[in-house]
């Protein structure tokens, strides 16, 4: 049986360890043969890679382990790229959500400026390590879920066309837990989705149970009362208060269009009001994660480390991220699975932009993905998209071009940004903020 080479992108992340024990926990149907980690922040990295050395060690001694911040070392004789980078960390992230605020705009790290000022940090970032891969293992595939993910994927549409990547979301897959434990089903792989819509920023049309019976109506009377808070349980206690409310709120989200079933995201576009007056403008969300999962996650690896067991260790698999492995298994297997991906529209959405970056159903396998067409769609969503998916392209063309009135007119044709005004004001300080990260726009 063929055994797979792993290397993790981004093996500084406080989700690598979660994204190791998934992988641990799948060994049966996706058998491992080496796990490396790899990322430009050695110290970081060193905390994470040591501690889950010695978690490897004790658990499954077999798999060969290696952490590096040298490309060759990294990317060659490897069958799968798993990336999952943050270009500046959460320092960033902090100023990505904090600036906004300040002119009164939301401050969230992929919707709005906050958002394109993360993608023009990932855009160099993403692209660096496809090249790698397809330098040292050109036969590998990347399974990208950095974020922003709209904006690295028309990045990737547009410099590197041919490469071997597929751009995945996990919120969309969160959502459909949820859904399935509003319906009493056990997990969401039962269940047939419909969806259109680009990433953060979409809707489901049908879903259906394994028998084909309409699980819609079911839903739609839960989310109109509740959002999807009540499908978070006492198993939920861990999810942080921002995530809470974001999940009860889409009850007002989904009022817009009581047909289909929204993305939590589109909160950010429908109330944006809404968001900032519920923001903490000293207090964000970055900091949130800083003092909560950064902290739980660093001081459970220094413990392993000061121990030198991962015996009673405080690491939790990261359950939901098993949609890698069915991904990675799709291409190595070619089981030909359904998966939500973010793929040029190509007609999938046959009134909607041919070279868009859409996130819709497609069928995996060994040579890649089909994509399932979703039809027209209607006249609300297609504005909307519209005007989201023109950010997002003139994002990545000032990134290209090093354009300063390109990145001014995506920011302003955002809607959440109240005007030209406040746009270039937000641009100018985040230019600021983001000297060594952005190419030099002019």
């Amino acid at each position: 049986m063929k055994k797979y080479s792993i290397t993790v992108a981004g093996g500084g992340s406080t989700f690598t360890p979660g994204i190791m024990l998934m992988l641990l926990e799948n060994y049966d149907r996706f058998p491992i043969r080496s796990i490396k980690f790899y990322d430009n922040d050695p110290d970081r990295q060193r905390i994470v890679a040591e501690a889950c050395a010695i978690y490897l060690k004790e658990h499954n001694p077999e798999i060969e382990f290696s952490y590096t911040t040298d490309p060759a070392a990294a990317f060659t004789d490897i069958d799968f790229v798993l990336a999952h980078i943050r270009v500046g960390k959460y320092a960033m992230r902090e100023k990505d959500e904090k600036i906004p605020l300040k002119y009164g705009v939301v401050g969230q790290e992929t919707c709005g400026p906050g958002g394109m000022a993360y993608g023009m940090r990932s855009i160099g970032g993403v692209i660096e390590i496809l090249d790698y891969m397809e330098k040292y293992s050109p036969d590998a595939w990347m399974l990208n879920y950095s974020n922003p993910a709209a904006i690295v994927a028309e990045a990737t549409r547009r410099l590197r066309p041919n490469s071997k990547i597929l751009n995945i979301c996990d919120m969309p897959i969160d959502l459909e837990e949820k859904m399935a434990k509003m319906c009493g089903i056990e997990s969401r792989k039962e269940m047939t989705v419909s969806y259109y819509g680009l990433n953060h920023f979409g809707w489901w049309s049908k879903i259906y149970d394994k028998d084909g019976q309409d699980l819609m109506p079911q839903i739609r009377e839960h989310i109109a009362v509740n959002g999807f808070a009540d499908a978070l349980s006492e198993t939920n206690q861990h999810v942080d208060e921002s995530w809470r409310e974001t999940f009860t709120k889409a009850k007002d989200v989904y009022a817009l269009d009581p047909e289909t079933i929204p993305n939590t995201y589109l909160k950010y576009y429908f109330y944006p009001d809404y968001v900032v007056e519920h923001s903490n403008p000293e207090y964000t969300r970055a900091n949130e994660v800083m003092a909560g999962r950064e902290k739980t996650v660093f001081d459970a690896c220094r413990d392993i480390i000061s121990r030198g067991t991962s015996k009673d260790c405080a690491f939790e698999i990261d359950a939901h991220a098993s949609y890698i492995v069915d991904l990675a298994c799709a291409i190595a297997k070619n089981t030909l699975e359904r998966f939500l991906l973010i793929v040029p529209n190509e007609g999938a959405i046959e009134n909607f932009d041919r070279t868009a970056m859409v996130e819709i159903p497609c069928i995996v396998g060994k040579n890649g993905y089909e994509r399932i067409v979703q039809g027209a769609i209607p006249q609300f969503q297609k504005g909307l998209m519209e005007q989201q998916v023109s950010a997002e392209k003139l994002v990545v063309e000032a990134w290209i071009e090093g354009s300063y009135q390109k990145m001014w007119q995506a920011f302003t044709i955002s809607k959440i940004v109240p005007s030209a005004k406040v746009a270039r004001l937000i641009l100018d300080e985040m230019i600021d903020a983001n000297r060594g990260y952005w190419p030099e726009l002019k």
